[in-house]
């Protein structure tokens, strides 16, 4: 953890490429959830002693069972909302096709899109509607803050930079939309 930036990947890369070429199992502790995702076959997500959720890093990222593992690993927008029926979900105010099957019928939801999966278009093209309300330049990408219509504050990631004080429109694909069941607590 002490180590900078490029020498803890380095690092990284080094220890996965051992553990593969020696077929070890090993175990790996962390809070980091980029180095979680690079370094392992199989996660398990914890939070006080319960297991929230085991499986590859493909499946706890694009799959998360539960808000806390959806906003654990990576960023996430996380939204109440309610299922209509298979592949309908309705959320942030209107319907919206998605790929979810077998949760039921009108049965209340969380809604998690991911940052990079929203996309900014023309205010009159967007499925959702909303004005860039902050921009920051992470290198690889810009993350902007887009209130919408609403009131619900969106994190968007893209590789293009829009202006804060903008008018946009957002667009979701329904692959995009991931619908978990709601657990009340």
């Amino acid at each position: 953890s002490n180590l900078d930036a490029k020498l803890r990947e380095s690092v990284r890369v080094e220890l996965r490429s051992i553990q593969q070429q020696m077929g070890l199992t090993t175990i790996y502790v962390t809070h980091d959830q980029q180095e979680a995702l690079s370094m392992s076959d199989s996660i398990i997500i914890m939070k006080d002693g319960y297991l929230h959720q085991q499986g590859g890093p493909h499946d706890i990222y694009f799959e998360p069972r539960t808000p806390f593992v959806a906003d654990f690993i990576g960023e996430s927008n996380i939204l109440p909302g309610r299922m209509v029926r298979d592949e309908r979900v309705a959320f942030a105010g209107r319907e919206f096709v998605c790929v979810d099957r077998g949760i039921g019928e009108d049965v209340p939801v969380d809604v998690v899109v991911r940052p990079e999966d929203v996309r900014i278009v023309e205010a009159e093209a967007g499925m959702l509607s909303g004005t860039v309300t902050t921009v920051t330049f992470k290198g690889v990408h810009y993350e902007m803050v887009v209130t919408a219509d609403d009131g619900y504050e969106w994190l968007v990631q893209s590789t293009a930079m829009t202006p804060a004080g903008a008018a946009v429109g957002m667009t979701i694909g329904p692959n995009e939309i991931h619908v978990m069941k709601r657990v009340e607590s």
